[in-house]
């Protein structure tokens, strides 16, 4: 269960990261709250899952998905470059993800 409070903790950090693109200086309020309630989900479940999860294992992985999903976005919605490089440091920071999940045992 700590695993997929951790996941859904680093979705919402992609929503908080999108939101803010739109912000516009925290002046665009819909966005805005968008942000915060983001934010605020996203680091109350990595509290959450951190309470099982090793924190430094739980943080990474967070970020890594967080980082991931950010990438994504751009290159799906704002027109970030897609390249084969990138793709394949996308899966790479995929592996280290896996990685760090099957050793936290």
């Amino acid at each position: 269960m700590a695993w997929l409070l951790l996941v859904l903790g680093g979705c919402f950090e992609v929503g908080f990261t999108t939101c803010l693109r739109y912000a516009d200086g925290f002046r665009n309020i819909p966005w805005t709250l968008g942000f915060l309630v983001s934010a605020t989900l996203s680091m109350v479940l990595l509290e959450m899952a951190a309470r099982s999860i090793p924190m430094g294992t739980a943080y990474a992985v967070w970020t890594g998905i967080g980082a991931l999903g950010a990438v994504i976005v751009g290159m799906l919605w704002f027109g970030e470059p897609f390249t084969v490089l990138r793709s394949l440091l996308i899966l790479g920071v995929v592996a280290c993800i896996a990685g760090l999940k099957l050793t936290s045992q």
